[in-house]
């Protein structure tokens, strides 16, 4: 039981640390809303779920291993990160949005993940800790991944009500455009650092 605690609370600590995900998490529900931000937050989660399985197996490591690809994905992370940060800083205020196409959706979650540099080097130094039980490699494999789900769920969901939180701000136009502004320097500098590790 010591070990499983010591590894939760270490996926806390990596998990709930400001990164590109959180902030991003924490931007969204603060600009479109608690409900408006859900399924950004399911679609983060799968993406992780991903992170997780693709860190686990060690195809990441295979992939990056690659001279060429290793480039491509830094680029093409940062610039959809820029994107995102983009539209986090010209989100209108809450009492102005209209149109379908304004707040992120899940299958933008799941692409932040999977492009999420802090993910991968969160995730695989999870996986390097030693053994929490007796049970063979796979099922211990298995045990971090569950709790490291479930630690992602928990995070999540605080960082989405944490920003959530923050909504009534985003009704005046001076205020929400600030902290709109705020998130998204946030953002890219969460994503910057990441790319260090």
């Amino acid at each position: 039981m010591e070990a499983i605690l010591g590894f939760t609370l270490a996926a806390l600590a990596l998990a709930g640390s400001p990164g590109p995900n959180t902030l991003a998490l924490a931007a969204v529900g603060s600009g479109f809303g608690r409900g408006r931000g859900m399924g950004f937050m399911v679609g983060l989660n799968i993406g992780m779920a991903l992170v997780i399985a693709i860190t686990g197996s060690g195809i990441s490591a295979v992939i990056l291993s690659l001279p060429v690809v290793r480039p491509v994905i830094l680029i093409a992370a940062v610039a959809y990160f820029i994107w995102l940060a983009w539209r986090i800083a010209t989100a209108p205020p809450l009492g102005n949005v209209t149109g379908p196409d304004h707040a992120p959706r899940w299958h933008e979650g799941v692409v932040i993940s999977l492009i999420n540099p802090k993910a991968y080097a969160a995730m695989g130094a999870m996986f390097a800790t030693p053994a929490l039980t007796s049970l063979p490699p796979m099922g211990d494999a298995l045990l971090k991944a569950s709790l490291l789900w479930a630690v992602i769920w928990f995070v999540n969901i605080c960082w989405l009500m944490i920003g959530a939180a923050m909504t009534p701000w985003f009704r005046d136009p001076k205020t929400s455009r600030a902290i709109n502004i705020a998130f998204a320097i946030a953002l890219l500098i969460a994503v910057s650092l990441s790319l260090l590790v």
